[in-house]
């Protein structure tokens, strides 16, 4: 086993320690339901290996959340290979692990949330990711209290990451089209290779734990409050803006398109409903 292969190999159990919490976490909130789990993995002989493992969960509180992890290696399709850094001097060789989470809510006042980790090597290896939210009526005291937990992240890793990461993610998620932001913004890095791969895989981990932290406070705080068909109505509208985004501008869409890779995992953050 190569050295990449083995830190990938360690990156993903890490990132399926964090799944399980993150899942365990989220059905604390449901009476009911629970996450049902499926597992993929590419054929002996195709250009790619490996596989992951997609959870999802419909429920009371949570309308469709899905927690994937994936763990892929092998050679890239020529038109995926100008999309990833370093893939041409590789000839198209790569290893990739990563975790995504993305959760549509019923009620509207609970915002929608997303986030992705990753490791990827090519010639050479980085991490990104972030995570961000999207909610149909903003609430300052959840948006700030969302931004102080990763600014405090951002700040433990390097003076000034908080800033850049924040400002990267509001250049990111954003609709030209709309000329409106997607959400509330978080924080969005790539190609962080510092030159400390620990290091730099700490902070990575900084943020899914963040994540798991400052989340279920803000469901918990928002999930009962009551709405009306109205407000339901305007969540669905919001959700047309994130498919607009996901299907259009969203880099990892477009990567999981390019790579042959498992469809209803780069998929998986599409709403339930939503209407435009």
């Amino acid at each position: 086993m190569s050295e990449a292969s083995e830190f990938a190999a360690g990156a993903t159990a890490y990132f399926q320690d964090l799944q399980r919490r993150i899942c365990a976490a989220f059905e604390s909130f449901e009476p009911q339901a629970r996450f049902s789990a499926r597992s993929w993995s590419k054929p002996a002989g195709h250009r790619l290996q490996g596989g992951g493992e997609s959870r999802l969960m419909r429920g009371a509180v949570f309308e469709k959340v899905g927690v994937n992890v994936s763990h892929v290696w092998g050679v890239l399709s020529p038109e995926a290979r100008a999309q990833l850094t370093g893939a041409d001097a590789s000839e198209g060789r790569f290893t990739a692990c990563g975790i995504s989470l993305v959760a549509h809510m019923v009620n509207p006042y609970v915002p929608a949330v997303h986030m992705n980790l990753r490791y990827l090597c090519t010639s050479r290896a980085w991490f990104g990711g972030g995570t961000d939210l999207t909610p149909t009526f903003p609430f300052a005291e959840d948006t700030a209290d969302f931004h102080a937990a990763l600014r405090a992240a951002c700040e433990a890793y390097r003076p000034g990451a908080y800033a850049e990461f924040k400002a990267w993610c509001d250049r990111y998620f954003y609709l030209p089209h709309r000329q409106e932001p997607r959400g509330v913004g978080g924080i969005f890095f790539d190609d962080v290779s510092g030159g400390d791969r620990d290091r730099d895989f700490a902070f990575v981990r900084s943020v899914g734990e963040t994540l798991l932290q400052v989340y279920p406070r803000i469901v918990a705080r928002r999930k009962d409050s009551p709405y009306d068909e109205a407000a339901r109505e305007q969540l669905f509208v919001k959700r047309g803006r994130y498919v607009e985004f996901n299907l259009v501008y969203d880099r990892g869409t477009r990567f999981g398109f390019s790579t042959d890779a498992d469809p209803e995992a780069y998929l998986m953050s599409l709403p339930p409903v939503v209407k435009w």
